[in-house]
């Protein structure tokens, strides 16, 4: 399986998980970056964020391995990760990709038409200038350039918070999900975060089938979007909000609660799962 020589997998979530939600640094995570690459795992990155911003962090960090976008919309594979193609993926540069989503202006589409039905202002990323992104995000005007670049899952904002639930049932009419992450709700298709761990790692179990090895995986989230890719691993982690609490709405057995706020407990939980290994 690529370069990997120890089957682990470790499958983290971004903002307010492995990047602090306030400066987008990983820095707190530092000493279990550096454990996880002297033991081989692999680190996939499962994020909301689009393709566009999730490549230079996947440079920053030194990583070649798959990862995935806008909420599960889709699964990148670098070519040659694996040993044979991957059925239904398309060819796209240097990766494989694996689409799971819906396209965007459809999207975009059943915004406008669920919020006129619902009778609210629902304001999406295709709606902001890149000012306005980098504002509400606190990124700098190019990340916010790269976070409107988006293929498969648009964030958005109420104007009323309290008629959310009625734009889920609307959504929801549609075949689509309305899901919620750290700072916005996520209009997308019928695809999650899950959907797309759960065939990156079936395809990673026939990989190592021929080596008899069992693939031990581990998932990092802080929010309800997080859920499916909690459900979908041996070891779920959730790490705390920026306040200190961690969102109850994520409730599973065996969950490890993690004893720090993004980053800062990332850095402890996985030091712990490693020391014990």
């Amino acid at each position: 399986m690529g370069a990997v020589s120890t089957p682990m997998m470790v499958i983290s979530d971004l903002d307010g998980t492995l990047l602090d939600s306030e400066t987008y640094s990983y820095i707190a995570a530092g000493p279990a970056l550096e454990a996880l690459k002297k033991k081989a795992a692999c680190l996939v990155l499962a994020s909301s964020k689009t393709r566009a911003e999730v490549e230079p962090i996947r440079n920053r960090l030194g990583i070649n391995t798959p990862f995935i976008t806008e909420n599960g919309g889709a699964l990148y594979v670098p070519a040659g990760f694996f040993r044979a193609p991957l059925n239904g993926a398309v060819s796209r540069g240097e990766y494989e990709v694996v689409e799971f989503g819906t396209p965007y202006a459809t999207l975009r589409a059943a915004l406008k038409a669920i919020a006129s039905i619902v009778g609210t202002d629902l304001k999406g990323f295709g709606d902001m200038t890149i000012e306005e992104v980098a504002e509400r995000t606190r990124l700098t005007p190019h990340e916010a350039m790269l976070a409107k670049q988006r293929e498969y899952d648009e964030p958005f904002v109420p104007l009323n918070e309290s008629l959310i639930e009625a734009v889920c049932r609307e959504a929801a009419a549609r075949g689509l999900a309305c899901t919620r992450g750290g700072r916005f709700y996520h209009l997308l298709g019928p695809n999650n975060k899950g959907t797309a761990c759960r065939f990156l790692i079936q395809r990673c179990l026939r990989q190592l089938a021929a080596t008899q090895d069992r693939l031990y995986t581990i998932g990092i989230g802080d929010s309800a979007n997080d859920l499916p890719m909690l459900l979908s691993v041996d070891q779920p982690i959730l790490v705390q909000r920026p306040d200190g609490s961690y969102d109850p709405t994520v409730r599973l057995p065996h969950l490890l609660h993690a004893p720090g706020i993004g980053p800062v407990g990332w850095n402890a939980s996985v030091l712990t799962i490693l020391n014990a290994a």
